[in-house]
This record gives structure tokens, sequence and C-alpha cells, in this order.
């Protein structure tokens, strides 16, 4: 199971093609894989990894293979496994390649060939903590016109899931950096915080409630630095701010709020911004998961789907992650996340009033979730299993 070929459709920008990067370099630096990642959007990508050209059909990054997705689809040999990202639907003639395989060895050494080499065909959910998914993970589905299984996993932050991404090292990193953001802050060209000071990142959809956020820093009891990487945010906050745009380097002061717009980051630098903040906003699945390995106190804006499919996931996720922490403070994180969520009101003052056991309960929940076996361990395991 040494090859594996990651297909990813970029949906979400930076969630999709960014969970399958970080995949992607987990498996072939720990695990010593040789991977082809297939995009349809380079662009996405070179945001967060700025090494990769756009304009290139192939070329390797950090000894991955990266290839642009397009149509018609090259004939490609299929990989002993084959990750199908989030339901991406891989081209017809990859399908066939696989088939071919398939029959070819059958017809050699008379063996199921999806116990042999080149026929691991795995879909790739989205990460969820609704019941269902434990039922769901690792079933297989028989193709029903080739000689080929696919197998849906599901990552998630239970024993029966797949797990989430989570790199060798990661907590050495956070925990040195976070007991020293001096040189972090100096590079982001941020005044070293004072005592009173609540920092927030914040990373969210086109449809966030960003000005009634900004309004709720303005007002609020103590001071509050908003840093903002360019992007989505950045347009809805120029226009509350009542400017044509702002850029890397600009900042507005109101109120108790100094909101400080930052250039879009690297992967890694993103990472290294959520762990020294007090408190992150993030959206979709790959901010999600890397802000609850900070160990901060989080508000997830999950992604939207028709006719609020999204919000019992929500609902999902905050029952489990509540679990042992104080009922006043399970409120008024549920309360902010709710109200994020829904474009309401959003009381802040009421949220910073238990910040203190919302980041005791970050931090446990961290060390929790480190106990699992992580998604790529699940993957290669699975797979050596089958």
């Amino acid at each position: 199971m040494m090859r594996w070929d990651i297909f990813c459709h970029v949906v979400d920008n930076y969630g999709d093609v960014g969970v399958c990067w970080r995949l992607a370099r987990q498996l072939a630096t720990e695990f010593g894989m040789t991977v082809r990642l297939l995009v349809d959007d380079l662009g996405s990508l070179q945001r967060i990894c700025p090494e990769v050209d756009s304009n290139l059909t192939a070329q390797y990054i950090r000894n991955i293979q990266i290839l642009h997705w397009i149509e018609p689809f090259p004939n490609l040999v299929p990989a002993d496994v084959v990750i199908e990202a989030f339901g991406c639907e891989l081209p017809a003639n990859y399908v066939m390649a696989m088939a071919m395989a398939v029959a070819s060895s059958q017809a050699v050494d008379s063996v199921d060939m999806k116990e042999k080499e080149g026929c691991m065909w795995i879909n790739l959910e989205y990460l969820s903590t609704e019941s269902w998914v434990e039922g769901y993970h690792r079933l297989a589905s028989p193709h029903p016109r080739l000689p080929l299984t696919k197998y849906f996993f599901f990552p998630g932050f239970t024993a029966a899931t797949g797990g989430v991404i989570q790199e060798a090292g990661l907590f050495a990193q956070r925990d040195s950096l976070q007991s020293d953001p001096a040189k972090l802050w100096h590079e982001l060209s941020i005044p070293v915080p004072a005592s009173d000071e609540t920092i927030v990142s914040l990373f969210c959809y086109d449809h966030a409630p960003v000005g009634h956020l900004l309004e709720a820093w303005v007002i609020s009891t103590s001071p509050v630095r908003c840093l903002l990487p360019e992007g989505v945010a950045s347009r809805q906050a120029a226009a509350w701010a009542g400017q044509s745009r702002l850029v890397a380097g600009d900042s507005v002061q109101r109120g108790n709020l100094v909101l400080q717009v930052l250039p879009f980051v690297p992967q890694e630098n993103y990472d290294r911004l959520l762990w020294v903040c007090d408190c992150n906003f993030v959206r979709g699945e790959d901010s999600f998961v890397r802000a609850q390995w900070a160990a901060r106190p989080v508000i997830w804006q999950i992604y939207p789907q028709q006719e609020d499919a999204h919000l019992p996931k929500l609902e999902a996720f905050l029952n489990l992650y509540c679990q042992g922490l104080v009922q006043e403070a399970a409120d008024v994180l549920r309360a902010l996340h709710q109200g994020w969520n829904n474009n309401k009101q959003l009381d802040w003052d009421n949220f910073r009033r238990y910040h203190k056991a919302l980041q005791q309960h970050a931090i446990a929940w961290a060390e929790q979730l480190a106990q699992a076996p992580d998604l790529a361990s699940n993957l290669v395991n699975f797979c050596r299993n089958q």
C-alpha cells in the first residue's frame, strides 16, 4: 500500500484542499508513502502553499506529486490506495483502469484484488459528530457493474470514527510558541498584548454577521484586538468601517476594538496564529480542527447547507464538546455559536465572563482528542488490514 492517490474537488476554497494537503503531507512524511494529489483548483492550493505554481499541470512539492485535475483526464496507472475526498467522484477512465487492474490480477492469481494491491478505494467523507456516522464508518459499497468496492471513511471525534489529522510533534510545537509568543507578535507587527486585552482571530464565510460581531467588540467592557486575514471577512469589515477596502497592514480602532488586517498566510503560519490567540473564530473543517488543537476557545461557523441541514451537525458537535463543561459556560458557548450561525446579535461580554472555564475546557478537550489515533494512522491501518 505504498502508492496513494488523493482526488480533491475544491468546493470550500481552503477547507477541502486544506484537509487533503495536510493528509498528503503526513502520509508522505510520517509513513513514507508515495503520494499524488490531484486537485481541480490549484489556485486555492497555492494560497495555503505558496510553493505551488498554479500554471503547471504537474509538479513536485515536498515530496508530493501535485497534478492539475482537468478534463479530459489523462490515462494514469491507479495507485494502491485511492482517496475520493468528500465524494468528489473519480474520473470515469480512472475507475475503469482500476477495474482493469483488478481483472488482470484475478486472471493471473485467482485472488480477489480488493485484498491485494491497487484496489483500496476510499470515499473520505466530511467531518461530522452526528450519531449515525459511527454506524456507517468503514462500510463497504460494491460497484454495481465493476469488480470494485468503495469504503466509506468518516473523520470524527470518537473512537468509532476515523479521527482527525494530527501530525507528530504538533503539541510540542504549539506549547513552545505559546510559552513565548513574542517572536510571532513581532513577525505580525502586533504590539505585545496588554494583560486585559483579548486577542481574537476571525476567519469566516461571506454570510457571517461580521458587523454584529465587530459592534459587540466595540462596546465590550474590555479591550479586544481582532486579527483578520485578508479575504471575504475583510471585505465585510471594510463595509462596516465605511471604507472601500481593507488590506494587510490596515487597522481600524473604534471603542474597545482594534481591528488589524493580516496578510493571508500559508497553512503552517495560520496554525501558529491560532495557537497564540485567546479565542478563534473559524469555519468549515480544516481551520475548525486546527483551532481545537490550539487548545483555545473556538467559535465555529459550519459550512451552510440547503434547508439548514448543517444546524443539526453544529448541535451534535456542541453536545459532544460541552460534555464536562460547567452548565453556565456551556450555555454561553452554545448561545454564541447559534447567534454566529444564525445571523443574530452576539453577547460577547457574557461569553468573555466564562473565558477561564472555556480555556481550561479547551485544553482538556485537546488532550482527550489526542488520545485517539489520528486520521492518517487510521487510514493506513485500515488499508493494511484489508
